[in-house]
This record gives structure tokens, sequence and C-alpha cells, in this order.
């Protein structure tokens, strides 16, 4: 091992044994290693040598010569692509190095390549991926099926073999079966739990049954029964459903052993199988540890029964408490029941089900099995309570009686031989038979055996059912067999007891078979390449098998002698036994063979220790040992299996009597222990298997986590020593391990003799005998190597080769015996020892050659850097004279330049002048322009101002006259009323008056309730007079709607001749306008202007034309004269009135109707109708008026100014105006009169009416007064209803344009920021939600970045704390989250969606502030929520927002929403139908606002200078109108949302109402009793006061009086006197 080689280093404790490392250096006693791979990369350690007297790690002797180091091992050189390609490591035995490191490696690394199987020589490993992999599909089969048939033929290329595979040892078995010799095979599958051990015997199974069916004829017969093929692959889930179940490592783990053997006829058709069970794990029916299961019928059983078989099998629901029956029975829920990952209960039973059935098996046979299933269910659920006997001992009794009948039905037995099974035990003691009650603990432990031996029996019986549907008929037509041993791996658990025992016998006695196989194997390998062999031994394991089972010393028929003591045997007495025979010695703890052991601390707990050939196990004796190997038939379960039980049960019984009793004809039948039972069936195994062609296939378990891609190397070592690989592996070693062809023994070490020369021995093997070169290659390199090394030539000298070798640590000569390197007549074989030396050398010697290649390497690369330096040296020269030259060339033309430059120079200076002065005369000129035109500008103004302000002036003196005037009328008006209410107010005899009316209209009432109560006459009349009443109001109703109609029509012709009225005005006005524009041109000509002055002459001095009245006067069409105006307006009035009178008459048929039915409320026969009705009329109210429309500013003179101005009729234009016009028009040219016509026509022509007016047109004013806007807005026509909302909408994009400026100042809010992700193995629900921001009170701006709203965000600034704004601190300009861009967003909603607002975190962890922070979350209508586009890291975005109002909490939601909506009307696609010039496409985006961009001329502008009409601005308003349209659709849009999650919402609490006014009416009638009482009271005390108060006047009046008589008597005195 030379520094530089690559070796594995075992390292004890870790989950990685071998670790891969490199040799650094070498001592002569010590090596130190430098660690590749693991967790310590680069660690350095020391490993000693080991001396020739020390063994090897598998008890050997070393080899002479042989070094080794401990725990360290030569690493195989890595394999190229070509190499795995070719499949080189195939085969392990291939491999230069053999040993447990190196196939750990190898195996590794094909398991992550997807190659789950490797050939360990005549071995195959399988290790199991946990995972579905494409190996076993029809086409792969039939490729291996192919590759046998051409091998069994001999027609295979050895080139294009196929990998290995389970497939490849199946089909080697059937054409091993199918040669000459016709000798029957056997395939052994062996490993753990977990390995695949069922699943790779289905494979083989499949395969052989493929191989050996009949398509031709042997198939159905009459399409009912199944072939051969099929009967016995559907034999599969029926034994897996009774003997597997689901372990901690395995979800199919399977709990007994089995041998399926395979006959075949002469011509390798398939007859028939027979299966052969070994060793049930019954101990699992009682108890399973927790996340195992039962078997798997019991949970099939129990999840897949229909509704019938539930009530058959006495599965009722109701009694498990809400469990879920297979969590409610004791012998399923001990471990939770879990379910099985690949496929469910449910399947599973109609599975098995239908394996059954096409076994042959009726319904009422399986019916009858899945009743034994259930019947021991309910036998676990058998309950005991303790009683005392006569005798004043504890004994057991029944818990429930049902549950044990329910058994008894179910399994077919007697219930009150049940009952005794399970209480008493039965003894016979010299022929009588002795009853013994059990108490609880005995009696539920005697439940479990029976449940124990009753499955035992009913998994034996269905073996045997199986294989009476499988078997074949004639043995004579079995030519051969091919048999399937699936058993159970070597186990070592943390507590072993009686079933690893038997297991790992079994794998023992196996092992023992396999040394024997490997040994026949190498001995053909040395035979067949002639090699000596003779002093090769193999081990051997016999001392092991001796030790378990030989007699009467061995461990088993000391534990059947034990049990034969009967009560008096005892699982401690067996192990003191055991200690006393194999450790008689005091203090001796390893027994003379070095199998049995056991220490003193051991000896007292009754442990012993096993050396197997997997490793040390130990056992504990107190586990049960002796009850599990009697596993005896109670006589009291004979008694009730043998008399009055069912038919399947008697088969049952008579199946488990023939396997337990000793059939021999000597003497009575005696019963068979476990072990004695096991002995005979694994001895009538080892013997099949011995005449047998044996395969071997060992499963590996990667991970016992079951999962793919996942691989545990120390698992993995455990794996391969407890599977036998690395006992195959060192009886290989005995012999000689590394086996090399010629031509690679040849190749690899002829480097080793350089000094040979060609024609002593010959660097190639052309034309020569590869076996005899390498004879002659070992004798010259055993000469030469016996030669001491001379590095110096015959001259002296010394090669620069032999001093690089000179220079290297010099490895041990090659001397060796001859004989441990044996040439055969293909291969090489080498022992260890000779082998390293070769290495050694191989080393050393490419080491030399690497160094001297590297030294060349390096003299060459210094060599060219000096030539390339030279030559770079001369170039610099050549480069620097060049520069010099033309730095002198340069400088001659810069002189030139120079003088060039300084004529330029002046001349620019002269030229400067001259234009500075024209210049400046220019601009003195134009500044002398301007400022006369600016001064004549600035007097007009003036002037306008002036006129304007005495307008103004007058017109608000009028107005406050007005006003003031109207307010003093108005104040006398109510100075009058408010007297003449006094006035009224002090008439005592009105009041007087008064209460007479209601002591009148009271008498009246108390009569009429009176009689209503006497009879019921009344009641019918008060129905009547209400039906009479109801039938006045529809008619009533019928007449307004009438009216109404007549009214709506009346009042849409008005607007409809006041339309056409201002219609004709405007195109009076436009013609005159025309007509006045011809006039001018006309004046231009001569005979066109004396012809105005002669007119002028005739007309009187002083009087002119005005212009007004000629535009009204010209008529185009049918004529609206105001009179006609006039009348449909008295009409309408008309109309108005009489509806007015006829909704008056119908409100007071409405009142009458109202008072009677409260009349007959007060009666008690009314029943709350109407109270409903006023409660769904309040709800429709509340439902209607849902949007807030209060906060919208509106300016209160917008109604006024919008609506159309009544004009006035005017007077009818002069006869003379109107033919002088047309004089003047008839004189003009032709093509004049053709421009006044096209003149003449409207703009109604040219583009549609826009009824909503133009956005940005004119801004509202502003004024702090709110007017009622759209619908709620008192109008009298549609047409002021739609000029109204116009206004509403002109308000509405008025406070969204201010929204943009007061979002850039920036809007304080409290923001929580939600990211929600979704990962795998994560919960959605809880797990994904995280609070990036919580509860921050943050300024909330705009920000734009360019011209367009597309690169504008929103941004996040931290306001800063109470301390902050107190010590000046601004912290406006930090940003507290990421910016949130627009085009990120993607909807806003009000309130908190998609999270409870009372919900949201805080960042204080107070307690005083936790509360504080929930009251005000409470408000969701504070609330505001953003959602965003989804990131990388967050799947949904959503930020919730609190202000301090509703009505900012409104402001910023209209102003969001119309952002967006600007987005997506002027950067975005258009959503409307309107459709936009193609100018109006080209123009650039902008935002609202901005100023635009003039890039050219409007491409609509005509140049003809006689278009009136401007079409380019008709398209720019047509354009902003249906931006503003699609922005108003946009924002209309989500608040419909908004509207219908407000109306889900009000639904509800609608309905909530109504079952409340539900419960509130049974309350009122309740109620009715005590509040007719409490109205009479009323009423009553209500007299007593009207009475009181009538005496209390009368008393003033007679006061009164007497003042008066007393003042007359006064004046009368005074009078007399």
């Amino acid at each position: 091992m030379e520094p530089g080689t690559q070796v594995w280093c075992y390292q004890s404790g870790g989950d990685d044994p071998w670790i891969l490392s490199e040799v650094v250096s070498r001592t002569p006693t010590a090596l130190s290693l430098k660690f590749l791979s693991g967790d310590d990369v680069g660690k350095t350690i020391e490993r000693s040598l080991v001396t020739e007297a020390s063994l090897n790690e598998d008890g050997t002797k070393m080899e002479m010569g042989e070094k080794k180091y401990e725990g360290v091992e030569l690493a195989n050189p890595p394999l190229s692509e070509a190499e795995l390609k070719e499949g080189m490591d195939n085969d392990m035995i291939s491999l230069p190095h053999l040993h447990e490191p190196a196939i750990l490696h190898a195996v590794s690394e094909r398991y992550f390549r997807g190659e789950i199987y490797t050939w360990t020589g005549p071995v195959l490993i399988a290790v199991n991926p946990f995972q579905r992999l494409p190996l076993y599909t029809k086409d792969i089969l039939e490729s291996y099926r192919q590759e046998g048939l051409l091998r069994s033929q001999n027609l295979l290329d050895a080139n294009k073999l196929l990998g290995p595979h389970v497939y490849s040892v199946a089909d080697r078995s059937y054409r091993q079966m199918m040669a000459e010799q016709r000798k029957s095979q056997s395939i052994l599958i062996s490993g753990e739990s977990g390995a695949g051990k069922t699943e790779t015997t289905k494979i083989v199974m499949l395969y052989l049954t493929t191989l050996g069916s009949n398509d031709g004829g042997s198939g159905a017969e009459g399409g009912e029964k199944l072939s051969i093929m099929e009967r016995v692959l559907q034999s599969n889930p029926i034994l897996e459903a009774f003997g597997n179940a689901k372990t901690l490592r395995n979800d199919n783990s399977s709990r007994f052993g089995k041998f399926i053997e395979l006959g075949f006829n002469r011509a390798g058709i398939l007859q028939g199988a027979k299966v052969q069970t070994y060793l049930l794990e019954k101990v699992r029916l009682g108890f399973h540890a927790s996340g195992e299961r039962n078997y798997h019928i019991f949970y099939q059983l129990l999840r897949g029964a229909n509704e019938e078989q539930h009530h058959k099998y006495c599965f009722h629901d109701g009694i498990t408490g809400g469990l879920e029956l297979a969590n409610f029975f004791h012998y399923t829920g001990q471990g939770g029941a879990p379910q099985l990952r690949e496929f469910t209960d449910e399947d599973g039973l109609k599975y098995t089900i239908k394996s059954m059935r096409s076994m042959g098996w009726s319904e009422e046979k399986i019916d009858n099995v899945l009743s034994i299933i259930a019947g021991i269910l309910h036998l676990g659920q058998v309950k005991f309570e303790s009683k005392m006997s006569e005798g004043g001992q504890e004994i057991a009794q029944l818990a429930e009686e049902k549950t044990v009948a329910d058994a008894a039905k179910l399994l077919g037995v007697d219930l009150q031989k049940l009952i005794t099974a399970l209480t008493v035990r039965i003894m016979v003691t010299r022929g009588e038979e002795i009853r013994i009650d059990l108490t609880p603990d005995k009696a539920a432990d005697a439940r479990d055996a029976l449940a124990k031996t009753i499955y035992g029996a009913m998994f034996l019986w269905v073996v045997k059912e199986v294989n009476n549907s499988i078997k074949w008929e004639n043995d004579n037509d079995i030519r051969s067999s091919a048999g399937v041993l699936d058993i159970f791996g070597f186990e070592s658990f943390a507590v072993n007891s009686f079933e690893q025992l038997c297991i790992n016998f079994t794998n023992e006695a196996l092992q023992q078979q396999f040394n024997k196989f490997i040994f026949k194997l190498e001995q053909e390998e040395y035979e067949r390449e002639s090699i000596n062999w003779a002093f090769i031994s193999f081990p051997d394991n016999q001392d092991c098998l001796d030790t378990i089972q030989a007699r009467p010393k061995g461990i088993l028929p000391m534990l059947d002698d034990e049990c034969k003591l009967g009560q008096r045997g005892s699982d401690k007495n067996w192990a003191k036994r055991l200690s006393e025979t194999y450790l008689p010695e005091k203090n001796q703890t390893i027994s003379d063979n070095s199998r049995f052991s056991a220490t003193a601390i051991q000896k007292a707990k009754g442990i012993f220790c096993i050396r197997h050939f997997a490793g040390n196990v130990q056992y504990t004796a107190e586990t049960g040992f002796l009850e599990k190997n009697r596993d005896e038939i109670p006589l009291t379960a004979k008694s009730l299996f043998e008399e009055d039980s069912s038919d399947l049960i008697k088969e049952i019984y008579d199946v488990q009597l023939e396997q337990s009793e000793d059939g021999s004809d000597k003497g009575p039948s005696k019963s068979k222990t476990v072990s004695q039972q096991f002995k005979a069936q694994l001895q009538s195994l080892i013997e099949m298997i011995e005449t047998t062609d044996p395969h071997y296939i060992r499963c590996l378990k990667p991970n016992d986590a079951a999962k793919p891609k996942l691989l545990t190397r120390k698992r993995l070592t455990e794996q391969l020593r407890y599977g036998g690989v690395l006992e195959a592996v060192r009886v290989a070693r005995m012999g000689y391990p590394v086996r090399l062809d010629h031509a690679g023994f040849f190749k690899r070490y002829r480097m080793l003799l350089p000094s040979v020369p060609e024609e002593k021995l010959t660097w190639s093997m052309e034309d020569e005998e590869p076996q005899k070169l390498c004879v002659k290659f070992l004798d010259i390199l055993l000469e030469e190597g016996a030669k001491p090394v001379v590095y110096e030539n015959l001259d002296g000298t010394i090669t620069r080769a032999n001093s690089i070798r000179m220079a290297q640590r010099q490895p041990e000569p090659m001397i060796f015996p001859k004989t441990d390197v044996q040439l055969g007549k293909t291969k090489v074989f080498m022992r260890k020892g000779p082998h390293d030396l070769l290495e050694s050398h191989r080393v050393f010697h490419q080491n030399a050659s690497s160094t001297l290649i590297q030294s060349w390497m390096k003299g060459m690369q210094q060599r060219r850097r000096y030539l390339v330096m030279g030559d770079a040296a001369l170039t610099v020269e050549r480069w620097y004279r060049g520069c010099m030259g033309r730095a002198r060339w340069w400088r001659l033309r810069e002189a030139q330049a120079s003088r060039l430059l300084t004529n330029s120079f002046r001349m620019q200076i002269v030229r400067i002048k001259y234009i500075r002065a024209r210049t400046g005369t220019i601009s003195l000129q134009a500044q002398y322009r301007g400022r006369a035109t600016r001064r004549l500008h600035a007097l007009t103004t003036i002037q306008s101002y002036r006129r304007m302000y005495l307008c103004k002036t007058a017109y608000r003196k009028m107005k406050s006259a007005t006003i003031a005037l109207q307010c003093c009328v108005r104040r006398g008006i109510a100075k009058n009323e408010f007297n003449e209410i006094k006035r009224a107010q002090k008439d005592m005899g009105k009041l007087k008056e008064h209460n007479e009316k209601l002591k009148m209209e009271m008498a009246s009432l108390k009569a009429m309730l009176q009689a209503q109560a006497a009879t019921d006459a009344g009641k019918a009349e008060s129905e009547k007079i209400i039906k009479e009443k109801e039938r006045e109001v529809k008619q009533l109703e019928s007449r307004v709607s009438q009216l109404e109609r007549e009214l709506a029509n009346e009042k849409e012709l008005v607007q409809k001749l006041e339309k056409e009225l201002d219609e004709q005005k405007e195109n009076n006005r436009r013609t005159m306008q025309d007509l006045h524009y011809q006039k001018e041109l006309v004046a231009r000509s001569p005979q066109i202007s004396e012809n105005a002055r002669k007119h002028s002459r005739a007309q009187p001095a002083g009087q002119s034309v005005p212009a007004e009245p000629i535009a009204e006067a010209v008529v185009v069409g049918h004529t609206i004269t105001p009179e006609a105006l006039a009348m449909h307006r008295a009409e309408v009035a008309r109309l108005e009135a009489q509806l007015e009178e006829e909704r008056r008459m119908r409100h007071a048929a409405s009142r009458e109707i109202n008072s009677l039915r409260s009349a007959l409320e007060v009666k008690g026969d009314y029943n709350g109708t109407a109270s409903t009705k006023f409660i769904s009329d309040t709800l429709s109210e509340v439902s209607g008026s849902e949007i807030d429309r209060s906060d919208v500013p509106v300016p209160s003179d917008v109604e006024p100014a919008m609506r159309p101005p009544t004009s006035k009729p005017q007077p009818a234009p002069e006869k003379d105006v109107l033919d002088s016009i047309s004089a003047v028009i008839k004189e003009a040219a032709p093509d004049m009169r053709e421009r006044v016509e096209a003149f003449q026509r409207s703009a109604s022509e040219y583009f549609p009416l826009i009824k909503r007016g133009f956005i940005g047109a004119e801004e509202p004013p502003e004024s702090g007064e709110v007017v009622a806007v759209g619908w709620k807005h008192d109008v009298v026509s549609r047409k002021d209803r739609e000029e109204a909302l116009r206004d509403e909408v002109r308000v509405f994009e008025a406070k969204v344009r201010k929204f943009y400026p007061l979002l850039e100042e920036g809007i304080e809010v409290t923001v929580w920021q939600l990211n929600t992700s979704t990962e795998v193995g994560v919960d959605a629900a809880t797990g994904g939600d995280d609070f990036v921001t919580k509860s921050s009170t943050m300024t909330l701006k705009l920000h734009r970045k360019g011209d367009l709203l597309v690169q504008s965000v929103l941004t996040f600034n931290s306001t800063g704390g109470y301390l902050s704004k107190a010590l000046g601190r601004h912290r406006r300009d930090k940003a507290a989250s990421e910016p949130l861009p627009l085009n990120d967003i993607l909807e806003v909603k009000a309130g908190c969606v998609g999270f409870d607002s009372a919900e949201l975190p805080s960042t204080s962890g107070k307690k005083g502030k936790t509360s504080k922070v929930k009251s005000e979350n409470l408000h969701s209508s504070l609330f505001l929520t953003i959602r965003a586009t989804p990131t990388p890291l967050a799947s949904t975005r959503s930020y919730f927002l609190r202000l301090k109002s509703r009505s900012a909490r409104n402001d910023l939601l209209l102003g969001l929403r119309g952002i967006l909506a600007d987005l997506q009307v002027h950067e975005g696609v258009s959503i409307s139908q309107i459709q936009t010039p193609a100018a109006a496409q080209h123009q650039t985006r902008r935002m609202p606002g901005s100023v635009p961009k003039h890039n050219g001329p409007n491409p609509f502008n005509n140049a003809r200078g006689e278009i009136m009409v401007p079409l380019a601005e008709v398209h720019d308003l047509i354009n902003r109108e249906r931006e503003s349209y699609d922005r108003l659709l946009l924002t209309m849009l989500q608040g419909n949302s908004d509207l219908k999650e407000k109306e889900d919402e009000l639904l509800n609490l609608r309905g909530k109402l109504h079952e409340a006014m539900s419960e509130s009416a049974e309350k009122d009638k309740t109620q009715a009793n005590d509040s007719k009482l409490i109205m009479q009271l009323s009423k009553k005390l209500e007299t007593l006061l009207m009475e009181n108060e009538d005496l209390r006047d009368h008393n003033d009046r007679l006061n009164q009086r007497l003042v008066t008589v007393e003042c007359e008597k006064m004046n009368l005195a005074a009078m007399q006197k």
C-alpha cells in the first residue's frame, strides 16, 4: 500500500462503517490515512500493522507474505463509463478486490443508478427500491426468455448478455430442469422483513408459470375453471391475507415461511403445485405492538364488509362508541389499526374473495371461513370479572354473555362448552379429571390461547384447501419440479424468544447447505481451470447446528425434556440446565466449541448467547419458551371442537391433529412439540434441497424508513453479514480470491519489468499463446525479484527515470511462493499476498513514470516561455522606434494645423460680432412691437373687467334685495301663524270642545268594542267594510297607475317638444351665423356693396337688423309654437293635480282600513300580519340604501345650472329684413350658394349626440355644500334625472383626479402583510401563513417613476413613534416594506377579506396593548384589502390596511379603484365596444393629469378652410368619452361585486330575522291576554284623568265666576256710595 493508494478504512460506531481513504504515508509498523468521504473529510488517522500470528476478520490465519493493517482494505479502481455500459460490475466476483467494503460499495453504486440486482458468484443480491420500476414488463420478460432459450441451445453471443435479474435466476432454474438430467431445481429467497421476499417470490412464480403455461389447449375448461397457471398465481392473495401482517418495517410482511413446489411434465408444462408452510407467528394474534397490525384478513373483513355482512357477523357500529370497527375490536386495535400504503383493505377483501372463488370454493365455504374469522374477533372482546368462590378464592366470570353468544354462534360451537373452555381448566391425573376455576388474568390467557389455536388450525386448513385446488392429479405425470422457498431471514432483536431461535436455526442449516454448495462450485471452477486446490479448507458451522439440535445436550432437545416435566418445568430451570451443561466450570463464560456463552449476570437473568454465522445473538429464556414449544390444545378446547361443533370446525381440528400428533404405528399417538415439528419440516426441506440444484436470492433492505433513493450503509452491511453473502465471499477468499484473465494479467503487470528487453519478454500479446506468455512472465518476474535492485548503468551513469525511482520509497522485493499464483486455462488465480506485492510495485513504477512526464512537461513549458519572452522583446523595440517616428511626424502636422486654426478663429470672432449686432436689433424691434401689442390688449382687458364688475355689482344688489324682501315676507307670515296658534291655544272654548269630541270618540269606541264582544256580527261587518275599502283602494290604485301613465306620456311629449324647439333654435342660430358670414363675403365685391348701400338707405334712420331674432325666425322643417308648448304644459299640470287628488283619496281609504284592523287587533282577531309587513318593508329599505354617498361633495348650484333655460316666445322678424337677406343670397355666386347649403347642416349629421358630457370639459365648482345626487335628487322629469346623474359623475371624476396628489403626499394607514406559501409535506391551512408586517403604522404613497402608470409603485414608509415625533425625527423617507407596483395589484376590496380582522396579530407582546389593538380591529368597516400577484417565495400576497374612519376608507377604496381603472383604460386593452379612430390609437399612453405631448399635426385637420366641423376635436372628445366610459365601467363592476357580497350577508341576516320574528309571534300570543288587561287599565286611567281634568276646569270656571261676582258687588257698592 504505497502513498496515494485508495483504501477502505473501518470506522466503528458511525452510520457508515467503511470510509474511503487515501494512503498518506507508510512506516514499517503503521499506515497514515486521510478520509476522502463521510463527515470527517480530510481527517488523518493511523492504523497499525497486524502481525502474522494474528487472524483475519473471518478467523482464518493470514497467508505467508501477506501484510495486513488493522481495519484497512484495498479499494477497487473506479470503472469508466464504457466499462459500466459493458456491465463490468454485474458480477462482484470479477472485482480485483473482493471483501466486505468492496461489495458494499458496488451494491450501493448500482442501487443509486437504479440497478437493484447484482451477482455475487451464484448468489443474486436484490435491493428493495421501495418504488415501482419498469423492470418487469412483458417485453423484459420476453427478452430474458429468449436469452435463456438461446443459452440452452449454445447460440448465445457472449458480448450480448443481459444484466442480472430475478428473471435470469428463474430462467436458469427452468433451463437446468429441462436439461438432459431433468434434475429438480429450488430457488431459495431469504432476507429480513421488508426486504422484498414476498414480491420476489411472486415475480419468480410468474416467470416459471409463464414458461410452463400451455397456451394451446390446457387453459380454461368450458370457460369456467381457471388454468393451472392462474390458479397457482391466485393462491398468493389467500396466503397473504391469512399469513401476512403489517410490521414496523414492512406493510406486507410474511409471518410464516413457505415452500412452493411447481410440478412440470416431460414437455415442461406446469401440472400443479404444492405449498408447505413453516412456523406461523401465532403470538401476533393476541398481541401486536403500536404501529403494527394483526393479520390482513381481520381488517379486510371489518372494513370491506357490506351492510348485509355487518348484520350477519354482528358488526354493530352502535356499540363502538364512535370508534372505527378496526379500532374497537381488541385483536385489531392494539396497534392503532393503521391503513396500508400500497392498497386498501376494502379492495383486499374483494381480491381475497375473488381468489377463493377462483380456487373453486363455494359461497357457503367462503361464508363459513369469514364467520370463523368474525367469531375470533368477537372472542377477543370477551371480558372477565372477578368473584369469590365458595372456598374464598377469586375466580373469573363473564362480564357480558352476549359477546360470548355471538362468538359461539359465529364459530359454530356450543355456548356452554365455550364458557367452560374460557373459565375452567381441566387436568387429568391418574385417570381422574380435575376442574380448576381460573382467575380473570388466567381466563384472559385461556381466551387468547383458544383464539390462537383456532386461527392456527384455520391457517393449516386454508393451506390444505389451497393445495387441493392447485395440486397435480397424478404423480406419474410429474417429471421434475422447481421449488421456491420464501423463508425468513436471520433475526436479532433487543429481546429474542423462541421464534427467533427457530428462525436462526433455519438460517444456520441453510447456510450450512449454502457453504457446501459454494465449496462445490469452487471445486468445479478449480477443476475446470486445472489448478492445484487440494490444500484449501472451507469453514463449517456444523458445531452450531449440533449445539441447537443434537441429542441429548442440544438446546431444543433439552427444551423438549423440560416440557415433558409438565407443571414442574419452567423457563428458568431450562436456562439453568443449559448453563450447567455448556458451562460446567466455575466462572466459565464460553463453551468449549465457542458457540454458547453467558456471563454471571446473564445466567441470573436467564439469558444465554449463541454465536451464529452472522453474529452473536442473545436469547431471553423467560419469554415463554416452554409454553410456545408445547402449543398444546387444552382438554376443554378438545371437547369443544370434538362435540357439538360445526363441520368446518371439526375439519379444521382434524388438520391440526394431523400436524401436531405423531402418526407412528408404535403405540398411541403422542403430541409433538413445536420444535419437533419444525425440525422435521426443516430436515425434509434440507433433504429436498440437497436433491435439487439450488439457486440463491438474497433480498436486502436499504433503509428502515421505506423511502426510495435512500441507503443506510450500516444496515446494508448487517444484512450482508446476516444473509450469508459475506460468508460466501469468505469461502471464496479461502482459495484464490483474486482472479484475472491472461490478457488482463499480462497487460496490468508487464510494466513491472521495464529493464527486460523486448527480445526476452515481448510487450505485445499478438501471435503469442496467453497461458505460456503468462508463465514466462511469472518466471522472469520471480527471477528479477530475487535480484538486488541496481539503478546505475554499466558506465556508472544514472538515467533520469532511475534517479526518480531512487528518490521514492522502495517497495518490498517481489518474493513469494510460486504456488500462490496459479495459472489456469483462461484465468490467473492469485492469493492476496502476491497480489498486494504486485500492486505495490505497479504503483511504484506508475509514480516514477508520472514524475518523469511531469519533469519533461515543466522543462518544455520553461523553454517555451523563454522563446516567447525573447520574441516579445524584439517586438517591443520595433514598436518603440515606430512610435518615435510617428511622434515627430505628428508634431509637423500640429504646426500646420495651428496656423489653419488661427485663421478660422479670427474669422469666427468677426462673424460672432456681426450676428450679435443683428440679433440685438431684431430683439429690440420685437420688444417694442410686443409692448405696444400688450398695452392694447391690456386696455381691452381692463375695460372688459370693468364692465363685468358693474354688471356683477348690480346683479348682487338685486339678488340681496330680493332675498331680504323674501325674508321679510316669510317672517311676517310666520309671525301671523305663530300668533294665531297662540290664540287658538288660549281659547278655552276650543279646548272644551276638543275634550268633548275626545269623550264622544271614547264613548263610541267603547260601544263598538262592547258590541263586538257581545256578538260576532260586528266582526263580520268589520270584515265586510274592510273588503269594501280594499276594493275602493284597488280601484283608486288602478286609477292612480293610469293617471301616472298618462302623466308620463304627457311629460315625454313635453320633453320631446322642448327638445325639438331647442333644436330649431340652435339650427336657426347656426343658419343666421352662416348668413352673416356670407353677407360679409358679398360686401367685399362692388356690386354687392352697392346693393347693400341701397338697401341700407331704404331702411329708416336708427333701425338695425338684430341678430337673435333672425336666428330664431329661420325655421327648418316642422315648427313648434310656444302656444302649443304652453298648452301641453297646462295639460301636464292638470294631470298632476288629478293624480295628487287620487293619491290623497287612496291614502284616506288606507287609513280607514288600518283603523279598522287596529280595532280588530285590540280584540285579538288580528294575527300580526301588519307588524310582519312593517318589518319586511323596513328590511327592504335597509337593503336598498346600503351605499352611503353622504360624503361626496356636490356643488349646490349644479342642478339649476344644468337645467335648460325656458325661453320666452320672441317676436317674429320683419318681412323686409327677410327679403333683403334673400336678395343677397340670390345675387351671390353659385359656388357660394352651395357653401351656404353645406353650412346649414347640423352637427348631429357628423357625430352622434353624447348625453353624459365630456370628461375634463369643465371643473365643478368647489363648495362645501352637499346636494342630492342621482336617484336621490328631487326631479320632475327624466331629463333632470340624467343631468343630476351627470353632475354626480363629474363630481366623482373630480374627486378621483384630486386623489392623485393626495396619494402622492401620503396617507397614514396601519398595515398587515400576509404571505401564504404551499410546499410538499406541509399543511396548507395553518403552516403556510406568514405575516411579514404586523400592525405597523406607515405612510402609503404613490411614487411615479415615469409618465406611465405601469411604472408607478405604492411605497410603505414608516412614520415613527410618539417619541420620534416629539424629538422631531422624521422617518418619512425610510421604506418599511418593499414597494408594491400598481401592475402587481389584482383586486382591491373593502373589509378584511380572507382573514378575521379581530384575529390579526400585533407587533407588541405586552398585555396592555393586546386588548386595545383587538378592539380597534373589531371594526371591519375601517379595513381595506389589497391582493397582489404571487412571488417565488409566496403563492399569494395580501395587504390589510386599517384607516382612521370609514369615509377615509371609502376615499382610498374609490381612489385605488380609479387608479386601477386608469391603468386599464390608458395603458391596457380597451374593454368597451366603442371604436377608437385610427389617429387616437397612435397616441402615446400617459398618466391621468399629465400634460399631453403634441408630436405633430393632427391627421384629422383638413386643409380646406370652408369645412367648419372640427372633426379632430370631435374624435378627441369621443376618445376621452370612451376612456371615461371604460373607467366608470370598471368601477361599476367592482362596486357591483361589493354589492353582491353585501346582499349575500343581508340575506343571511334576513333569514335570522324571520326566525326571530317567528319566535316573537309565539311570544305575542302568550302576551295577548296581558296586553288586553293593560289596555283596559290604561283606558280606565285615561277616563279618570279626563274626568279629573273636567272637574279642574269646572272649578276654575266657578272661581272665575266668583271673582266676577265679587267684582260686580264691589262696583255696585262703589256706585251706591
